[in-house]
């Protein structure tokens, strides 16, 4: 969290990433979700979320979205669903990276909605979405199931909403410009 650059991007609100930072969140088991384009940083702060709520003692595990739900779709093969569940339902926090880079298929929906229901209200569950939480519906595949799971979600819930360039790909007047020297031998590869 101390490496995380809150003048690049000023719609990030650092007095909240502070409380966020007390890990409070996860001993009242709240959500906290971080909502935003690609590369804006989400990823980050969750990730310094994570670390933070190690520090403070608690079993802390971040995860993919797609190896997440890979995971459990191979465990309906070999009938360990119920075992690999647990995996991401017991954990004191669990981190899901970049939900909705792609639409959920087959049991993935259901398999989101059930850690979802899972974890409400037992533990604190940390997401970061690439699509706004108006989008997220559709990627359920089932309205009923869509807001029963937001419905869960979003209760006890912190959402930060960043909109910002992306750290990977700033605009030139946010680039850090090289001594000149640097430029010329760059130039010169």
């Amino acid at each position: 969290m101390e490496d995380f650059d809150f003048s690049f991007n000023t719609s990030v609100p650092r007095t909240k990433v502070v409380e966020l930072g007390t890990c409070a969140f996860v001993e009242r088991q709240e959500n906290v979700l971080v909502v935003g384009p690609a590369g804006v940083g989400k990823s980050h702060l969750a990730q310094a979320l994570g670390q933070r709520a190690c520090r403070a003692g608690h079993a802390v595990l971040y995860v993919s979205a797609h190896d997440m739900l890979t995971h459990l779709r191979a465990s309906r093969a070999d009938s360990s669903y119920e075992r690999r569940l647990l995996r991401f339902t017991t954990p004191v926090l669990l981190i899901v990276d970049d939900l909705g880079l792609r639409p959920l298929t087959g049991e993935e929906g259901v398999d989101l909605y059930e850690i979802i229901r899972r974890r409400y209200e037992r533990a604190a569950t940390c997401i970061t979405p690439n699509r706004a939480l108006e989008e997220w519906p559709p990627l359920f595949g089932d309205a009923l199931l869509a807001s029963t799971a937001m419905d869960r979600l979003l209760h006890h819930s912190h959402v930060l909403t960043i909109e910002s360039d992306s750290y990977r790909n700033p605009p030139l007047a946010k680039r850090t410009r090289a001594p000149r020297a640097a430029q010329v031998e760059t130039a010169a590869r």
